[in-house]
């Protein structure tokens, strides 16, 4: 299936591994020009030389999404080096070791919102007025099956439960101008140097299998790529009556029906 976006520009943020890195090979393969951000320079070499291995064009830069003015500055550099970003993919997150509400201090919610809500919704800011102008855009916002229901930390359920609600309400907004706003909400997904990779590393092998039991229909962790499918797809030409969805890519993972 031709997708349609060959030529447009897309700006991936935490694209050098995982979900991120995945959803901007899947982009490059279609002929979309992609800029990726992380905070660490771990791996973003290599995706930078991966993007540019596909024949289209490739930014790879260092930026920590939490701090003040971190994603508009991001995005004024992405959009000077491209000219314009056509595709947005919000994949920046994270729990940062945080717990349960009781324990959870506020500044550990405001580090996690920093971190995942407000930073997506500063880049939606950023990117939804240029995308009104052209009459064509694409923003998907990557959350989380612990956005939708119980699971994960307090702060980090909090902030996901968020992008949600932030991604249906921008949906709405722009509907009439050609721009489609979706979220992805992932299951657990095991990748290198994850989170889900780190539970296995730091449990026995019977907790694991016990977890993967009671929570894995397939009997498996979820991988990277069919997210990153999915992110593709949501920003084809193909998807554009899909509009403030939120797609669980989980396996059957969760249990709302909704």
């Amino acid at each position: 299936m031709d997708l349609g976006i060959s030529g447009k520009n897309a700006f991936v943020t935490g694209g050098s591994r995982g979900l991120g890195r995945e959803a901007a090979l899947a982009l490059a393969r279609e002929g979309v020009n992609v800029a990726v951000c992380a905070r660490g320079q771990d791996g973003l070499q290599k995706i930078q030389s991966e993007i540019e291995s596909t024949g289209v064009k490739a930014l790879a830069f260092t930026t920590d999404m939490s701090e003040d003015g971190a994603p508009a500055q991001a995005f004024d550099r992405v959009a000077s080096e491209f000219g314009q970003i056509d595709i947005l993919v919000n994949n920046v997150g994270g729990s940062l070791g945080t717990a349960g509400v009781l324990d959870s201090s506020e500044e550990d919610f405001k580090r996690v919102f920093d971190l995942n809500l407000w930073a997506t919704i500063a880049l939606m800011k950023s990117a939804a007025p240029g995308m009104r102008e052209r009459g064509w855009g694409r923003i998907i916002n990557i959350a989380s099956i612990f956005g939708r229901e119980h699971g994960g930390t307090a702060p980090y359920m909090t902030a996901k439960i968020g992008v949600i609600a932030a991604t249906k309400h921008l949906a709405l907004e722009l509907a009439k101008d050609g721009v489609c706003v979706n979220s992805i909400a992932p299951g657990s997904i095991l990748h290198d140097q994850g989170s889900w990779e780190r539970f296995t590393q730091n449990n026995s092998e019977e907790a694991v299998a016990e977890f993967i039991d009671r929570n894995m229909p397939m009997g498996r962790f979820g991988w990277p790529e069919p997210v990153g499918a999915t992110v593709a797809f949501l920003a084809s030409q193909q998807a554009g009556l899909i509009i403030g969805a939120c797609i669980n890519v989980d396996g059957g993972q969760s249990h709302n029906l909704f």
